[in-house]
């Protein structure tokens, strides 16, 4: 129940008065600032201001496309990418904001150079590019507002890779179990860098770990649905389906526990057994029988469903019951 409504509740069951009623409230921290909020709210102000002041920049110099020049174009982004960088080396209270500006500013600025001279290069080329040369930057700021973008600009790039060695149509053929287990590999990879195990060195935190976990997981699954409605595929449906069950293991110890990841992989499993038993359910079933596969796929869905939140409540509570014995 909401705490506030429990509170109206309980002077209107004891006939408090307004004035014991306030009193009542006051108690209960109601009419408090929450604790964290001076902390927080400039911050978030700060990061969202970083944000849309690099979509700002790009904004502005595509309505000036006309009157700045090749030249000026590229030196407003240089300096723009210079400030920031020095603003937070100087100045370690706003270091996280212009970080994230930085690193945005990057992005504007190869953007703008694929589109002014034309390279050739496949898209996947400018996330890796700018993936790389905005690792030292979150290195450097040891901040989650950093490390999540960046999961992203690498998951993307990765994506990108896959779509230019399939054929550019996102195809998943025996040829190309290769390229899938090398993007696989560096998703699962980018995760483990991101993960509490090499906190240590990077700083990242829950957020960065949550955006990794989650594209991963969404590459794996998409991936090994794939495969499952292709004749010769389905040893990679199987090792997809292998792949999050480890994941969960993993995310299920005491030391990497987080139920974020845990629901996102839940989550996919589900999705992949419950195609799995379609296909096993409709692919020799005849018109007179596709009311009960129908049923028994809906069962089978409800029960798996039903399972898995049961083992994350379990684990959760786990976690909490840990978490206070501390």
């Amino acid at each position: 129940m909401d705490l506030r409504l429990a509170l109206y509740e309980l002077a209107a069951q004891h006939q408090l008065d307004a004035t014991a009623s306030h009193k009542l409230h006051q108690l209960a921290g109601q009419n408090q600032e929450p604790s964290r909020l001076a902390y927080w709210l400039p911050r978030g102000v700060a990061v969202l201001a970083a944000a849309l002041g690099g979509f700002g920049v790009i904004l502005w110099i595509a309505a000036n496309w006309d009157t700045l020049g090749r030249f000026g174009r590229f030196a407003l982004l240089q300096a723009l990418f210079l400030v920031m960088c020095v603003g937070a080396l100087v100045k370690p209270n706003a270091r996280v904001p212009l970080g994230l500006l930085a690193l945005l500013t990057i992005g504007g600025l190869f953007a703008y150079f694929g589109q002014t001279y034309q390279t050739g290069a496949d898209p996947w080329q400018l996330f890796a590019v700018w993936a790389v040369l905005a690792l030292p930057l979150a290195l450097g700021v040891r901040s989650d507002v950093l490390w999540a973008p960046w999961a992203l600009i690498v998951m993307t790039g990765v994506s990108l890779w896959v779509h230019a060695h399939t054929a550019h149509r996102w195809r998943v053929e025996p040829q190309d179990l290769r390229v899938y287990a090398i993007a696989w590999s560096a998703a699962l990879a980018l995760t483990l860098a991101l993960s509490p195990v090499f906190k240590r060195w990077t700083g990242s935190g829950t957020w960065a770990m949550r955006t990794a976990v989650t594209l991963s997981t969404v590459m794996i699954t998409t991936t090994a649905l794939g495969a499952l409605f292709e004749r010769d595929m389905v040893l990679l449906y199987g090792l997809g389906l292998c792949l999050l069950v480890g994941a969960g293991l993993v995310l299920a110890t005491r030391q990497l526990f987080e139920i974020f990841g845990l629901s996102a992989v839940g989550l996919a499993l589900n999705v992949l057994l419950i195609f799995g038993l379609g296909k096993v359910l409709f692919q020799d079933t005849r018109g007179d029988n596709w009311l009960g596969a129908m049923l028994l796929l809906g069962l089978a869905a409800a029960g798996l469903l039903a399972g898995t939140v049961s083992v994350l409540l379990r684990l959760s509570r786990r976690d909490a019951a840990q978490g206070v014995a501390v």
